[in-house]
């Protein structure tokens, strides 16, 4: 059991580099390759669509003995992509390998988190957090890698990152075969009805699951697009306002770091609710004042209450197996993905303080509704 959770830990810090690493230097592959927003859009659709279409793909194929393949294969899928795209100098080639980068992605997501849940549940106390912060580390890692490299060419980091990452998974590859035996079969209990949905949760359960995930991704969203501009509206320095972001990432590894021992001490709901709610009023108190300082502070403490919410959201699925867990990820997605630009329409029909009320609000409707949603998720 040790032996998986190390390896999965990997995983997750992996997945948090590599994404960071592509995210920072997005700005260059841009210039590079002479696209125009519009062009960058159509990119980061074409990943963004890939991803959806990795989760379902997942979801459907995912059994617990195909577990390590779907690992092994996002892994190194993932890393062979990100490669890829450092020689890409062209639209058409970029769309091209960021669906094929947002695929791999989707499905190495399903096989890692359905795998944390099975490891969680044979260790018999709470670790998912501890997972995710590991991805959380690793994308504050590779956000520094790519600062410090910023005076080389994107091509050699991506090139050098993805090699590194390839080689680390296929040396991985056979240990895999351990995630198979992560936690025993459970017997169905003949004295209890299951519903006809997926696999012991009802299906409003599980949409209420994926609701919730969206709502927090959303904010997840907005923080990563939108707390820099924020506080630059504020007149605040390019450094401080790239520190926003910062701050709201260091707040949330932190926070999944303390995740299973708050959870094992007060409970999932209370811990979600209560974290949910701290974000909620943090972000509402940062955006209420003016000041630099309080919009720092308001993006660290939403940060901080966030971190529990999408580690404990994955795990309640697990009853449901491989298919649950990816369509709460497909959901939650959803919020990431389309989070973004829905605030920068809010933005501009009334304004940025305004609009970034939006996750605030859903932040209080995830501690409202997480109870239902995390108490005796099964039937």
């Amino acid at each position: 059991m040790v032996r998986s959770r190390r390896l999965l830990t990997g995983y997750f810090f992996g997945l948090g580099l590599v994404m960071a690493v592509w995210g920072a230097r997005l700005p260059a592959v841009q210039q590079a390759a002479g696209l125009s927003t519009a062009g960058l859009a159509l990119v980061l659709l074409a990943a963004a669509l890939g991803m959806v279409a990795g989760l379902q793909a997942a979801g459907r194929l995912a059994r617990p003995a195909r577990l390590p393949a779907l690992v092994t294969g996002g892994a190194i899928g993932l890393a062979a992509c990100l490669a890829a795209l450092g020689a890409c100098d062209s639209l058409n080639a970029l769309l091209v390998v960021a669906l094929l980068f947002g695929v791999a992605h989707g499905v190495l997501d399903v096989g890692v988190n359905s795998a944390a849940v099975r490891c969680q549940d044979a260790i018999g106390r709470p670790v998912m957090g501890a997972f995710h912060a590991s991805y959380s580390v690793g994308a504050l890692l590779g956000a520094a890698l790519a600062a410090v490299s910023a005076h080389l060419s994107y091509t050699l980091l991506f090139v050098a990152v993805g090699t590194v990452a390839g080689a680390a998974a296929c040396a991985a590859a056979r240990a895999n075969r351990c995630l198979v035996t992560t936690a025993p079969e459970l017997a169905p209990d003949p004295c209890r009805p299951v519903p006809q949905t997926s696999g012991g949760l009802s299906r409003g359960q599980l949409w209420l699951l994926g609701a919730l995930a969206a709502a927090t991704l959303l904010g997840e969203g907005a923080a990563a697009d939108w707390a820099a501009v924020h506080l630059h509206g504020l007149g605040a320095t390019a450094a401080v306002s790239a520190a926003a972001f910062g701050f709201y990432s260091g707040a949330m590894a932190a926070g999944r770091l303390a995740a299973d021992r708050l959870t094992a001490r007060y409970g999932v709901p209370a811990v979600v609710r209560t974290g949910a709610a701290l974000a909620a009023l943090g972000l509402a108190t940062g955006l209420a004042d003016s000041t630099i300082v309080f919009a720092l502070a308001g993006w660290t403490v939403f940060g901080l209450g966030l971190s529990v919410a999408v580690p404990s959201l994955i795990t309640a699925a697990g009853p449901g197996g491989p298919r649950a867990v990816a369509h709460v990820s497909v959901t939650g997605y959803v919020g990431l993905l389309a989070g973004p630009a829905l605030i920068g329409a809010l933005a501009t029909l009334t304004s940025l303080t305004t609009a970034l009320l939006l996750p605030a609000l859903l932040a209080a409707a995830v501690a409202f509704l997480s109870r239902k949603a995390l108490e005796n998720p099964a039937p």
